[in-house]
């Protein structure tokens, strides 16, 4: 019995993905953007629903890495441009319209610039007096299985919260 119990611990322990507290992520646009459209998560990973975040920007602003990654795609996908990094236990982030300035395959940290953000991503409100938007997604899993997950949360300047078990 002890043993049962001793497995199905170890099992749901290692079964939640964890960041390291020094691999909280940063603002990858600089200074911390505006959000012009935030998360919205399907009820089924097959729904309709917002998979990342909007942020306010200019076309040609620098776009920096979130974290410490190592950069898994750069170029065009489904026409636009997009940078894609992994970050070390198993979470990835996308960025787009971003033009990389980076290669697949390149280490990266906070302090990198992947690219710079381009005009007429198609979520970006007309009242953006700049422009330009830039989408910012974040998932834990390959792109298989992932469960996407609000990259808001996961800022370092986002304080962690306990839910409360009663309302």
């Amino acid at each position: 019995m002890r043993w049962s119990a001793l497995l199905l611990c170890a099992g749901l322990v290692s079964a939640v993905p964890a960041v390291a507290a020094a691999e909280r992520l940063q603002w990858p646009l600089r200074p911390p953007p505006a959000v012009v459209r935030g998360f919205d998560a399907p009820a089924q990973d097959w729904h309709p629903g917002h998979r990342g975040v909007d942020l306010a920007g200019a076309a040609g602003q620098p776009v920096y890495a979130a974290g410490t990654a190592t950069v898994v795609f750069a170029g065009s996908l489904a026409g636009r441009p997009v940078v894609s990094l992994a970050h070390p236990g198993g979470l990835h982030t996308s960025y787009e319209p971003v033009r990389a300035s980076v290669r697949v395959g390149q280490p990266v940290t906070a302090a990198t610039v992947i690219g710079e953000l381009v005009a007429g991503h198609p979520g970006c409100p007309a009242s953006q007096a700049a422009g330009a938007c830039l989408h910012w997604g974040a998932m834990w899993g390959p792109a298989s299985g992932a469960r996407y997950v609000n990259p808001l949360g996961l800022l370092e300047s986002t304080p962690i919260r306990l839910k409360p078990l009663n309302p």
